[in-house]
């Protein structure tokens, strides 16, 4: 099979793109002939050696993939040749990654497709999808809450401004443009605030005078101060990035107003977790309520390129890239 590894971390050009031979389906698992796959910022990290894990070697990188099932391993009951499917949480903790043309799956982490749904849809939404669900369900997310979200047009935010709708919330999200604040509106976001040209702390005093509920933080340095202000009373922050942040945090206002801090890292989810997330992107999906903001399709021999691209916009901050890299395979 055709897939992009690499035999040792480093930079993106350390990506090859040749043969491997196919893997097989094992006890619990199905072989998937992969259509799609999705880059994330963490598929960068493991690249690049920034966060370790046990790689295998050769190591094919990547998390998100969609495609069909090829075969089913022993013990398979839920899925047969043919069904359309999705998954994430691969090349991590040991397991082989997506971005090849056949990937074997454990049936923890493989997830039907919806009727209708095409595999680039729902690739890049397997990662970012996820991790939006498990952190809006951690912070106990309730119709009508205002949620606030740093960087409503990019992976993760475009998919907490979705979802946070579909469970009747009300969302502000913040952009760093008048394009990616139309973009962050045409996906459900009910206020938007460009920080490059407006202040976020005033705009949201503003737009919900008594805090918001939910606070989302993408960004790599949190900004605990503000957060705590625009908190309401028992707010809930959520924390998905920052691995090397060590900001200042406002213990006193934070404890008087009772709220709390929930941090997570996708890749530790529980397959309990992944479940009900799944079915619960499964129906969004099917009822067109979640839709991907897709910036940059292209196929596998791009994988160094696309690395390179969502490194500069994860790491430089380049505004070149706004949404999700898919590559076709």
């Amino acid at each position: 099979m055709k897939a992009a590894y690499i035999k040792k971390t480093g930079p993106p050009e350390s990506i090859q793109i040749g043969e491997l031979p196919d893997p097989t389906a094992g006890p619990g698992q199905v072989l998937i002939r992969c259509e799609a796959v999705a880059v994330n910022p963490i598929d960068t990290y493991i690249r690049s050696g920034a966060v370790a894990m046990p790689l295998p070697s050769p190591f094919v990188i990547g998390c998100d993939l969609a495609g069909t099932v090829a075969a089913v391993g022993e013990g398979v009951t839920g899925f047969r040749p043919g069904d359309r499917v999705w998954s994430t949480n691969q090349g991590l903790l040991g397991r082989q990654g997506t971005f090849a043309e056949l990937a074997a799956v454990d049936t923890d982490w493989v997830f039907a497709t919806p009727d209708g749904v095409e595999s680039t849809a729902a690739a890049a939404c397997a990662l970012v999808g996820v991790t939006a669900h498990i952190g809006l369900t951690r912070a106990k997310l309730r119709a009508n809450d205002t949620v606030l979200v740093i960087g409503g047009s990019g992976g993760v935010g475009s998919m907490v401004i979705q979802i946070a709708k579909a469970c009747g919330a009300n969302v502000i999200a913040t952009a760093g443009s008048e394009e990616k604040c139309q973009l962050a509106e045409s996906l459900g976001a009910d206020f938007t605030i460009n920080y490059n040209t407006e202040s976020i702390t005033k705009r949201t005093k503003t737009l919900a005078p008594e805090g918001v509920n939910v606070f989302w933080e993408t960004r790599r340095e949190p900004d605990f101060d503000t957060a705590v202000e625009l908190l309401a009373e028992r707010g809930r922050m959520v924390l998905m990035a920052g691995r090397e942040a060590r900001p200042e945090f406002p213990v006193g206002p934070f404890y008087v107003k009772e709220c709390s801090l929930h941090g997570f890292a996708m890749f530790k989810a529980t397959p309990d977790e992944m479940r009900l997330a799944a079915d619960d992107i499964h129906d969004w999906l099917a009822d067109e309520q979640l839709k991907p903001h897709i910036g940059q399709r292209m196929k596998l021999t791009d994988a160094v390129e696309a690395h390179r691209l969502q490194e500069e916009a994860t790491l430089a901050g380049k505004a070149s890239l706004s949404g999700k890299i898919v590559l076709e395979i």
